[in-house]
């Protein structure tokens, strides 16, 4: 059995302009030519194996690679069929779903870009200016739905204008068991046409502060890509690796990295229809404890509330770490105390640890591009670079850099937006990833890398204090972990930095009226602003500077809108478009005579 990571080495090279030149030593291996390569090699050497599986009652609907490559072709002819091709792609707008997945991989087989958009755009009649943005953009030439009912607002409303719309539950004329049969687009005259530059998929940002651009998607980047994550995980060769995920498939954590984990190397991917929230994650958990796991690749908010159930739920938390080999975070920071947590339950339940990863990339990069590759000891740190991958370091403030890459598993840009293309790379063809980073240890760059935040999330205070502002809300979420969810951190242009909170409902349900209001919008039970006092104190305890110490704040009712775009469907809060949004109770925050806010030395 080959050892969980690629030993973690980084090589680091000083340039003349002060910047630093970062490479991985190990050159990247030969990859696949196109996402369809990899099915038929699986239909080939494990016919039998489950591919993807999605609940069906009190059971899962199974289709293996044979019956997955049968399929795919099916349908991948029928397509054709409808007129689609490369300028005229397939846009999917409903969420994960077997007949999600078959219609993607038939479309990229032939060379038809998919496009999964995020399922608000349709259902929530306020987005329906981001629909047709990316409908307009793109010029699919069909849709799909899953179901009927559900995107019928979407369908009235004139904005796929007369494209043919597939439907998956059979409600509309055209359904996905009418293209099962196949039809007479020669499809391997069309993959033969397929290849490591042609397009296979359009992702687009989040678009919260502006209209979301269509970050281009190569097969050559998404083969790429899990070449170096297979070289990064060599255990992922010994068996055939199983996943029960929730992430969307209209962002690239979801969609490219864990599915193409689970196609890539022979693996079952379980569809998990639940997901972090209060209701989603009592679905996942019995998901999770029916189908097992060897990997779990999610986000911080997903683990944090998983870690909370193994509290009490003893049968999930066997479930959970019976068969796992790595649990690998990404997409935001981990909270230090939700960390720790999951090592004791690991602990508890089976007398050693998993290990545990983390890494760093963006849509842009399809999309890791950083990865521990060694045993980590605490939250927070995003490795090393990828085989094949480059990055130049920019010194910033504070020991920081900002982080610009470059390699094979980078977009060549934005469809149809050759500005914005223009500016995402410098004038040596990096992109611009607008995050900063640190070293672990200056004196040991084999330690690799520490994410410090977002570049424009950072402010000064009026004492000219300069603020890491994701730096601080990991380290003060990690702190007040017993009472708050999240914060939003305030304090730009002020002498003092403050926070607005979303408190944990499993809080909130302790407390008698725990969802006492102000009758403003801010949460004000007395054992709240306690809570609070006491949680800032704990803070400042760890002998936190004015950069990182909370001085006060302030509880919001109303939680973070995802049709707003104030949070992601993957849990994550947009701190710039909250500050906008909530500004009134950030300027409640710094008005001393608001008795809704809790203070620290009060």
């Amino acid at each position: 059995m080959s050892e969980i990571f690629l030993p973690q080495r980084l090589t680091v090279k000083h340039r003349e302009d002060g910047a630093l030149h970062l490479s991985s030593p190990y050159s990247l291996r030969p990859y696949a030519k196109r996402t369809g390569d990899w099915l038929e090699h699986w239909a080939t050497h494990t016919p039998n194996a489950v591919f993807v599986a999605e609940r069906a009652g009190e059971g899962w609907n199974e289709v293996t690679y044979a019956a997955a490559l049968e399929k795919v072709r099916a349908l991948a002819s029928s397509l054709l069929d409808l007129g689609l091709t490369q300028k005229a792609p397939l846009m999917l707008l409903s969420g994960k779903s077997v007949e999600h997945a078959l219609l993607a991989l038939a479309a990229q087989y032939v060379g038809i870009p998919s496009v999964a958009i995020a399922e608000q755009y349709s259902l929530v009649p306020a987005a329906h200016n981001k629909l047709r943005h990316v409908v307009d953009l793109i010029e699919p030439g069909g849709i799909f739905v899953q179901a009927s009912k559900k995107f019928e607002a979407a369908i009235d409303s004139g904005i796929l204008g007369a494209r043919p719309v597939i439907s998956g539950d059979g409600g509309m004329k055209l359904s996905f068991s009418d293209l099962l049969p196949g039809g007479a687009g020669d499809v391997d005259v069309a993959k033969a046409k397929v290849g490591t530059d042609t397009v296979a998929k359009f992702l687009f940002t989040s678009g919260s502060t502006s209209m979301p651009k269509a970050v281009i998607t190569t097969h050559g980047m998404l083969t790429a890509n899990q070449m170096q994550r297979t070289m990064a995980w060599p255990f992922l060769a010994d068996a055939p690796p199983r996943m029960v995920d929730w992430l969307p498939w209209n962002h690239g954590a979801g969609g490219s990295a864990n599915f193409n984990m689970m196609l890539a190397n022979g693996g079952a991917l379980f569809l998990d229809d639940g997901g972090p929230s209060e209701k989603g994650i009592t679905r996942s958990i019995e998901n999770i404890t029916m189908a097992g796991q060897t990997v779990c690749a999610t986000v911080p908010i997903g683990l944090s509330m998983m870690a909370q159930a193994m509290r009490t739920n003893k049968v999930f938390r066997k479930a959970f770490f019976q068969d796992l080999s790595l649990v690998y975070y990404a997409a935001a920071s981990m909270p230090q105390a939700v960390w720790d947590e999951l090592k004791n339950h690991a602990m508890e339940e089976t007398g050693c640890v998993p290990e545990m990863s983390a890494g760093w990339g963006l849509t842009e990069t399809a999309p890791s591009a950083f990865m521990v590759q060694k045993t980590m000891n605490r939250a927070g740190m995003i490795g090393v670079p990828l085989p094949g991958m480059n990055a130049k370091l920019i010194p910033t403030t504070n020991g920081a850099y900002e982080i610009r890459v470059k390699g094979p598993n980078i977009t060549p840009g934005y469809f149809n937006a050759p500005d914005k293309t223009a500016e995402a790379f410098d004038d040596e063809g990096y992109l611009i990833t607008g995050d900063a980073v640190r070293f672990v240890d200056e004196n040991n760059p084999d330690e690799g890398l520490a994410f410090e935040g977002r570049l424009s999330e950072d402010f000064k205070m009026s004492t000219g204090t300069f603020v890491q502002a994701t730096k601080v809300r990991a380290t003060a979420v990690s702190a007040m972990n017993n009472v708050v969810a999240d914060l939003v951190i305030c304090g730009h242009g002020r002498d003092e930095l403050g926070a607005l909170a979303f408190i944990k409902p499993d809080f909130l349900a302790l407390l008698e009226n725990g969802s006492q209001t102000d009758g403003d919008g801010a949460l004000n039970h007395p054992k709240l602003l306690d809570a609070m006092s006491e949680a800032m104190m704990r803070l400042a305890a760890g002998g936190a500077g004015s950069s990182m110490r909370i001085a006060r704040m302030l509880a919001l009712e109303e939680p973070a809108s995802l049709s707003e775009g104030e949070t992601t469907d993957k849990g994550n809060l947009n701190q710039k478009l909250l500050l906008k949004t909530r500004a009134k109770w950030v300027e409640r925050l710094f008005n001393d005579a608001d008795q809704s806010v809790a203070h620290l030395n009060r």
